[in-house]
């Protein structure tokens, strides 16, 4: 049986639930994160609260803790995949420095509070689309690649889920309309047209740094986002014949 881990976000791991398959047994999955942040020292003093709100579940809240303990890899080489699958859906997020480190300035940080705890005293933000975002993910990118040909994960095959942000999406009427302003999360506005560019570079680079990757990708027409998704509109919630397609090339690749 195939050992799957997805590093990524809800467009790879939304893929069995959308279609109405099963997910791979023991499916790891390495979420709200970025390549930077994944290789960077621990956050040191951060204390986590159990009072948290209750829009923050325990998952997502775990996936951030891990963001900032940087406990992800040794749990990734430790699962012994046979397949990786990333998608770089949450490299829209910015980057917070501090204590000499990276962290991923997910929502699910934004709204813990631990961004007013002293261990974040004198963070600043790095924004994703800054020439100083690109050139810290490219370090990443680095590291990510000499990990997958210096330990065991050089076993497993590598597939990279390409995709861009939808520019249309369907009403609840099933009605094409184009998209006016996004937010990365509330508070946060973001120009599709700049987030695509970004993850367009990032897509090309890796396939560059790592060319034994299988590329999957829906066609063009897919790419269309859908106000009737399980999460709500957003311009990376795509109709259910995206997943489908992905579905089948994935299967296709024995995952």
């Amino acid at each position: 049986m195939p050992r799957v881990a997805v590093i990524g976000s809800c467009i790879t791991r939304d893929v069995w639930p959308i279609v109405g398959e099963a997910p791979p047994e023991d499916l790891l999955y390495i979420s709200r994160t970025s390549l930077p942040s994944l290789f960077a020292p621990p956050i040191r003093g951060v204390d986590l609260s159990e009072d948290l709100p209750p829009e923050l579940a325990a998952f997502p809240h775990r996936s951030m803790v891990a963001d900032l303990h940087k406990s992800a890899l040794g749990v990734l080489i430790a699962h012994r995949p046979t397949h990786i699958v990333f998608d770089f859906i949450d490299e829209r997020l910015d980057l917070v420095c501090v204590q000499g480190s990276i962290a991923t300035h997910s929502w699910e940080l934004d709204v813990s509070g631990y961004l007013d705890q002293p261990a974040f005293d004198g963070a600043r933000s790095i924004p994703r689309t800054s020439p100083a975002s690109d050139l810290i993910w490219r370090h990443g990118l680095d590291h990510m690649a000499a990990l997958l040909r210096l330990t065991p994960l050089a076993e497993a095959a590598l597939i990279l889920h390409e995709t861009q942000w939808a520019s249309e999406y369907l009403d609840e009427a099933g009605a094409r309309r184009p998209f006016g302003q996004v937010e990365i999360f509330t508070g946060k506005p973001a120009r599709i047209d700049d987030y695509n560019a970004v993850l367009a570079h990032h897509q090309a680079a890796f396939a560059a740094a790592l060319p034994q990757a299988v590329r999957v990708a829906a066609p063009t027409a897919l790419q269309l986002a859908d106000s009737r998704h399980r999460w709500g509109l957003s311009p990376f919630h795509y109709v259910e014949d995206y997943y489908r397609d992905i579905w089948r090339q994935l299967q296709a690749l024995g995952v």
